[in-house]
């Protein structure tokens, strides 16, 4: 695929700005207090109190001192954060200003200016019916940036989805825990299994991506519809009541078998869509898990 350059810039400039705007200080705070380091480290020794546990006594300089020390451990805050982007051909659909896959775009944007500011590694990967690419975590500004560059880059591919294989992939190449962001409109199946497996190792949050008219037809007539992943074409008359009523009954039972899904798993979901903000939900994610901690 062909990449134009200068409109590829001209949207990585727009999802920045739009990055600095959402990402105010109150979301920069919550999201250093929810997500969690990787366990604890050694900060410092000081002179033993009474009250202290005689099992931090730090024997070592006590013996060197003579007198009784005890070791300090604060909390190792310093997080690998992982994107997994579905770049699959669902990905480019969007009936309004956005397609999905530009819907991705802005969010990973936005978590990942967070995971910069909390000064967190952040890495990427691409995948469709395989890996399409992978930058290994890396902390920094310019990290960021590449990262978005990629996920833009990306939004026209016409592929199917195998979310099992990323998954892999990252379990492969990833020893230590992450907090992971799977960002996908989960148009897949037979992935649940190695997603409960992977949640049990890494934090997941997964990020289902849709569009209105995933949910409900239009009643338009006849209407050629064409799916991106598979190739296939159909023709559906849209001005049946009865039609219009399945397909959105179809959608709903996914959506809910999705949802139960992940709530077994013990994953955190957000709902984004290509017609509403998404900042909300974001902070909404964030004060749950802000709940569970207290």
């Amino acid at each position: 695929m062909e990449i134009d350059t200068e409109e590829l810039m001209k949207e990585v400039r727009r999802i920045r700005i739009l990055t600095r705007r959402l990402l105010d200080e109150r979301l920069s705070g919550d999201y250093h207090s929810v997500f969690k380091g990787q366990g604890i480290e050694f900060d410092e020794a000081r002179p033993y109190q009474p009250g202290d546990d005689v099992r931090a006594i730090d024997w070592n300089v006590t013996a060197r001192t003579g007198e009784p020390y005890v070791k300090r451990f604060s909390e190792e805050r310093e997080l690998t954060v992982l994107f997994l982007v579905d770049v699959s051909g669902s990905q480019s659909f969007g009936t309004g200003a956005r397609s999905k896959a530009a819907r991705a775009a802005e969010l990973t944007a936005l978590l990942a200016m967070a995971a910069l500011s909390n000064q967190d590694k952040v890495g990427l990967l691409l995948f469709s019916d395989r890996v399409v690419k992978s930058l290994p975590p890396r902390k920094g500004r310019t990290a960021v940036q590449r990262l978005v560059r990629e996920v833009l880059a990306a939004e026209e591919t016409h592929e199917g989805t195998d979310i099992s294989a990323a998954l892999r992939f990252v379990s492969a190449t990833q020893r230590r825990k992450a907090v992971v962001f799977l960002l996908s409109d989960f148009q897949d199946d037979g992935y649940v299994r190695d997603l409960t497996a992977f949640a049990r190792r890494h934090d997941v949050i997964a990020c289902r991506i849709s569009d209105p008219a995933e949910s409900a037809l239009p009643a338009v007539g006849l209407v050629e519809l064409w799916d991106p992943e598979t190739h296939r074409t159909l023709l559906v008359d849209t001005s049946s009541a009865a039609v219009r009523r399945r397909f959105a009954e179809r959608a709903e039972a996914v959506r809910d078998e999705q949802t139960r899904a992940f709530r077994r798993a013990g994953i955190d979901l957000i709902d984004l869509s290509t017609d509403k903000p998404f900042i909300d939900a974001v902070r909404d994610l964030f004060r749950r898990r802000a709940r569970r901690r207290r």
